[in-house]
């Protein structure tokens, strides 16, 4: 069986870098990096919390960004030095090991492609997520639970933190609710494909009589706030109700009523927060995800005015977006793009990538028909 054509497709992964380079903007992005060496070396910084805060996170996320550019860049320069030492010497030994390198880059530079595809006004920022359970009982209420798990799962993989706002629990197992941030750069960008309607068909464990079951979960993602974005939230507009914590089975977890919901009246928008031990953490806390998800209400009515006025009926693509059947077949299957897995373990467990990678082709694509 004959080998890889290694000159061929190690100009097509230099091709693929030089474009990733160009859409980048590599060198815009070192000078960046060495304007925020300079404002990291002053030593008033810290004298400004927040923009202290603002500009060592900028400066870590561009550094990692072009750290793993370079770094892809110089494993194709030394495969290309490998391929042409193993070929004049005759080692099929470090030909193979060659191969499996051109596989493991090939994946790599994917990945990085991906990014580039992340060019919307919040896709760098990190990511609020918000689970509903739907129509279902208690399946929906457990299967909201597996897809918290299976995002929080994602993150840790990717040694991403994330941080708990809030999880209401439902009387007999699993999750009413739950908002949680993913804090990562991009995270906003890669998660805001999942926002929509899951649905979960298999045996409920919940069901004596050992039927099938079908629960829908809802999920929701909002990009986190800047201090540049424009948001005002005026007090009387907001009402606030203060309650006592709670855990699975209604244990109570603290002894004072320090879990805060805030409604924001004129839209009716509703978050809680329980995470934090005082009262006034939880409900800075709340207002944080309050302002994010007005924010995103804000830009959802400017984008369904502008569809509006070109004529464009179409529900939104986030809706009814995924489907996960364990009975009487395995198979995870988005229904936007098409891309499925037949392990659906693997894909609560954290494994989401694909799904992500190839919802984010699919609505580059659609952003592309709708724009032309």
């Amino acid at each position: 069986m004959a080998g890889p054509d290694f000159d061929t497709q190690i100009k097509q992964l230099q091709a693929t870098m030089h474009t990733i380079e160009q859409v980048l903007d590599v060198e815009a992005m070192r000078r960046e990096i060495a304007d925020l060496g300079d404002q990291v070396a002053a030593p008033d910084l810290w004298d400004d919390q927040e923009n202290a805060t603002r500009v060592t996170g900028r400066l870590s996320m561009l550094q990692g960004e072009l750290d793993k550019f370079t770094s892809l860049s110089e494993r194709i320069d030394d495969l290309e030095i490998m391929v042409e030492l193993s070929q004049e010497e005759g080692d099929a030994e470090a030909l193979a090991d060659a191969e499996r390198e051109l596989e493991r880059i090939k994946g790599s530079v994917e990945s990085l492609e991906i990014r580039t595809l992340l060019s919307g006004e919040y896709d760098a920022r990190e990511a609020l997520v918000s689970i509903r359970a739907g129509a279902g009982g208690v399946d929906a209420a457990d299967f909201a639970e597996m897809l918290m798990r299976m995002y929080t799962r994602w993150a840790e993989q990717h040694k991403y933190p994330v941080e708990v706002f809030e999880t209401s629990y439902a009387e007999e197992a699993g999750l009413k609710s739950a908002t949680f941030a993913i804090h990562a750069p991009y995270a906003y960008g890669n998660l805001s494909v999942e926002a929509g309607t899951h649905r979960l068909v298999r045996i409920s464990p919940f069901d004596n009589q050992g039927r099938r079951q079908t629960s829908f979960a809802a999920v929701e993602v909002v990009p986190v706030l800047e201090q540049t974005d424009e948001i005002d939230v005026p007090d009387e507009e907001i009402r606030v109700d203060v309650y006592r914590s709670g855990g699975p089975g209604g244990q109570s977890v603290n002894t004072t009523d320090s879990a805060v919901r805030l409604t924001h009246i004129p839209t009716g928008t509703v978050v809680s927060c329980q995470n934090e031990k005082s009262q006034l953490q939880n409900k800075a806390s709340a207002m944080v995800v309050l302002k994010a998800k007005l924010l995103a209400r804000k830009k959802a009515e400017e984008k369904a005015h502008l569809d509006e006025m070109r004529g464009d009926v179409q529900a939104s693509w986030g809706d009814q977006m995924r489907n996960y059947v364990l009975n009487p077949y395995q198979v995870v299957k988005d229904l936007r793009t098409g891309y499925e897995v037949g392990n659906p373990s693997a894909v609560f467990d954290g494994d989401l990538d694909g799904f992500l990678e190839a919802g984010i082709r699919w609505r580059r694509g659609a952003e592309k028909a709708e724009s032309n």
